[in-house]
């Protein structure tokens, strides 16, 4: 058996047995590249896991206190870390080897899930504890997730990463389908003890799939050039100060995570007090299930039947669409209706994101991958829980519905806003250059092959 050890090249097609060619950029032939194939399948296990793990932490909280503030600040410290700590991780991502500091991200996880389950064990659990559980692990996410968004797109090369970066939202909105269903069927029975010792173990098949592929050298990260220290830290928001492109991206999805998100970790409470759904039942994990069907649908689609569609034109299509969408699920009173409903939020919400990704990661070189990558994922998580905090607290002073309402306003006057087309006369996709190191001079500049 062997492994490829160079970065596949970007004048073939992919192929599978047989050599049959598939269309460049689709979902098809990035998977045609065994080393990600394997390191999909791997993170589609683990974060089956994480999901599982992140309704039953949602249904705890609101059990355990009945206070959507509670549940807010568990979300809060969840994805809080993203906001403050992605930026070291991309930093991170660019000088040190990315599949060691990822193993060592999910084993960190993996002991601080397990350290949760034996804390709400007990018959009254510390609220303080299970927040400072939650928040280790988000640390460990924190500088896991921009170096994963950075290593998986370069084990396919730039001619297929439209199709790796649909079926990198694939596997986060799979597992947001298969996820919420096992919880929802395994917490009556198991707890959320059970299910959080559960998440535990499903840390290894991303670590086993890690350990087991040979990474490229575009994938490894590791640059020994570039600024260094306090300049390399910050290099992505040189990079989104220059670019329109990478600046408008990360607007738009910050903007849209703080006010249009919040929905998502108030689940919980919106089903309990606008739909009459019990968060511990079947049917929520139902709910919570459609809405990650709807989201993997439309990852889908943006690497399939929307692939030759212009990725700027279909970032403002889906995003006026999903704030009427979600319009009409804040003023929903019936169950059956919403589950059709809110298949209908979760698909338009994510053509959106995988269309911007995608579009954000043609855009930037491999020697700032990481530190770009930090900043979106800022932008997409980290800003999220700082939303949930303000959104459970003006849900405590006027409703549920007023703060999904709210959202969806946002989202509509952002696709105003959401024009991520290249300025006139700035480089074109996948040409932006990386910042010379001012005290390295006679480096050549890293740019991306044509």
């Amino acid at each position: 058996m062997t492994f490829r050890t160079e970065p596949a090249p970007d004048a073939t097609d992919a192929t599978v047995d047989g050599d049959a060619p598939f269309t460049p950029g689709s979902a098809r032939a990035a998977l045609a590249h065994r080393d990600f194939r394997i390191v999909w399948l791997g993170a589609l296990g683990s974060n089956v896991g994480t999901w599982m793990q992140n309704v039953a932490l949602g249904v705890f909280g609101y059990q355990l206190t009945h206070s959507a503030q509670f549940v807010a600040l568990l979300g809060f410290a969840q994805l809080g870390p993203l906001l403050i700590l992605s930026a070291v991780g991309g930093a991170l991502a660019d000088v040190v080897d990315r599949r060691r500091l990822l193993v060592w991200c999910q084993a960190e996880q993996m002991v601080l899930s397990f350290l949760l389950a034996w804390v709400v064990m007990g018959h009254n659990p510390s609220k303080i504890a299970v927040v400072a559980c939650v928040l280790a692990v988000g640390v460990g996410n924190a500088l896991n997730a921009p170096t994963f968004a950075a290593i998986l797109p370069s084990l396919v090369g730039r001619r297929d990463l439209a199709g790796a970066v649909s079926l990198q939202s694939v596997q986060l909105n799979v597992s947001r389908v298969v996820g919420p269903a096992i919880g929802g069927l395994l917490l009556p029975s198991i707890g959320a003890a059970g299910v959080f010792a559960l998440n535990g173990v499903t840390y290894l098949f991303a670590i086993a799939t890690l350990l087991v592929v040979h990474p490229p050298a575009a994938a490894r990260g590791g640059a020994g050039d570039g600024p260094s220290g306090w300049r390399r830290l910050v290099g992505g928001f040189a990079v989104a100060r220059t670019n329109r492109v990478v600046r408008r991206s990360l607007v738009t999805m910050a903007t849209m995570s703080f006010f249009s998100l919040p929905f998502i970790g108030l689940m919980p409470v919106l089903a309990d007090r606008n739909l009459g759904i019990n968060p511990k039942s079947a049917a929520y994990g139902a709910l919570y299930a459609a809405f990650g069907l709807g989201a993997a649908l439309g990852a889908v689609a943006v690497g399939t039947v929307l692939v030759h569609q212009p990725k700027p034109r279909l970032v403002r299509v889906s995003l006026g669409a999903f704030a009427v969408s979600l319009l009409g699920f804040a003023f929903l009173r019936n169950a059956v209706a919403a589950y059709p409903v809110v298949l209908v939020v979760g698909l338009t919400y994510f053509t959106m994101v995988t269309a911007l990704s995608t579009h954000l990661q043609e855009t930037i070189d491999n020697a700032v991958r990481g530190r770009v990558m930090a900043l979106w994922i800022m932008s997409f998580g980290g800003t999220v829980p700082v939303g949930l905090l303000a959104g459970g607290w003006l849900a405590a002073r006027t409703s549920i519905t007023a703060v999904v309402a709210l959202g969806a306003a946002f989202a509509a006057v952002l696709t105003l806003f959401a024009d991520v087309r290249p300025a006139p006369g700035q480089a074109e996709a996948g040409r932006l250059r990386a910042r010379r190191s001012p005290r390295r001079p006679d480096a050549a500049p890293a740019t991306a092959p044509d």
